[in-house]
């Protein structure tokens, strides 16, 4: 099955692509991106850690939803490659802005960790280092994917042979708006797309068909759909103020869970959005 299949007769379009630079900071809206097996360019490349290495997201420092994250915008053109003046930079409430270089750094910090994977890491260094231990109160790192070296394959019962950087499961992550518009339509009150920190967002289709989309067709790129997205509490937290709250989850337990969209499968309790 062929979806996106061409502009004249798409079953739905792209109408944004998101980026983020650091995972559970701030993402960027780009009118365009380099496609990588890893995800867009750039896309959670950067990682904040605690002393033991282990990663910080939002589910534990909902405080990293402020943190706004700016790269050049010639970043996001093809075939564009850093020089000594370029920079990732970082702005949060009540701190001073933080320039990271996009040149990579040497040093390399051993035992980082992510979920079930383990490695080595290339560390921004002290200055990145005080920033968020300023910022979130406690001894923190910032740790660039080590690409050299390293490997995170994904789950090889839904895409063998694939491979990520610091995203959770997979490459990259799409959404409707049809779905959003849905699940506003039963909140009492509505919510913006940041909540789910899609990479693709897609308008122009029936809510939820992304569901079953195997197959998806983007200009003469095709990507797999493998699996739905099962949320965590980040949708919960408002981006623009840090704190959480029980929706959407609440009503996605009501009309998205695992127990509604597979009632004859093994329950683990999951919503999708």
């Amino acid at each position: 099955m062929e979806q996106l299949p061409s502009e004249s007769d798409a079953i739905a379009k792209v109408s944004s692509i998101f980026i983020y630079p650091i995972k559970s900071c701030r993402g960027i809206s780009v009118s365009q991106a380099s496609v990588t097996p890893t995800g867009f360019r750039w896309d959670r490349q950067w990682l904040v850690v605690n002393y033991k290495g282990r990663a910080y997201t939002q589910r534990v420092e909902p405080k990293l939803s402020l943190v706004q994250v700016e790269l050049p915008d010639e970043a996001f053109i093809e075939g564009w490659e850093p020089s000594k003046s370029s920079y990732l930079v970082l702005k949060a409430p009540g701190m001073d802005a933080l320039k990271v270089s996009l040149i990579a750094p040497r040093e390399v910090s051993n035992g980082v960790s992510v979920w079930e994977w383990s490695g080595s890491a290339l560390d921004e260094g002290a200055d990145a280092s005080k920033w968020f231990s300023d910022y979130l109160g406690k001894p923190s790192r910032l740790v660039r994917f080590n690409t050299a070296s390293e490997t995170r394959p994904v789950e090889p019962e839904y895409a063998p042979g694939h491979k990520i950087m610091f995203s959770d499961m997979y490459p990259y992550m799409l959404l409707s708006q049809g779905s959003m518009d849905a699940l506003n339509n039963v909140l009492k009150e509505p919510i913006p797309v940041n909540r789910f920190r899609p990479n693709i967002l897609v308008e122009g289709c029936e809510p939820f068909s992304e569901d079953l989309w195997t197959e998806i067709r983007i200009d003469k790129l095709t990507f797999l759909g493998v699996k739905l997205c099962s949320r965590c509490k980040i949708p919960t937290i408002n981006q623009e103020t840090g704190i959480a709250g029980a929706e959407p989850n609440e009503t996605l337990r009501k009309i998205r869970s695992d127990s509604v969209l597979r009632p004859t499968q093994k329950q683990k309790g999951k919503v999708s959005k």
